[in-house]
């Protein structure tokens, strides 16, 4: 991959993580590739290793499960919802992006 590539999807990401910050309740958040490693993590590294090993697998078996019911469509987002918080998942082709923020019921 070149580096204007690399440079080019580096600025994308930048600017995507600074919009998503501006959200009202957004606590952290991470990106990761496809193949696993880090890209970018605003949440301490013991809770992203965990979080990150567990939204993949949810997100993998969510992907799956679509593609069974029909296998013309793929998974665009995932949310979850929890007592405290939301839990934001988008699958993209080459990257994950998990998001947390305060569940504006709690």
């Amino acid at each position: 991959m070149s580096s204007t590539v690399v440079s080019t999807q580096q600025a994308e990401i930048e600017e995507t993580m600074k919009r998503i910050q501006t959200h009202k309740g957004v606590h952290g958040f991470v990106v990761m590739s496809n193949d696993g490693s880090f890209v970018r993590s605003t949440i301490d590294n013991s809770t992203t290793m965990s979080l990150t090993g567990l939204i993949r697998t949810l997100s993998d078996k969510a992907k799956s499960c679509v593609r069974d019911l029909d296998p013309q469509n793929d998974l665009t987002f995932l949310r979850i919802r929890t007592k405290k918080q939301e839990i934001l998942v988008a699958p993209d082709k080459d990257y994950l992006t998990i998001v947390l923020q305060a569940n504006e019921q709690h």
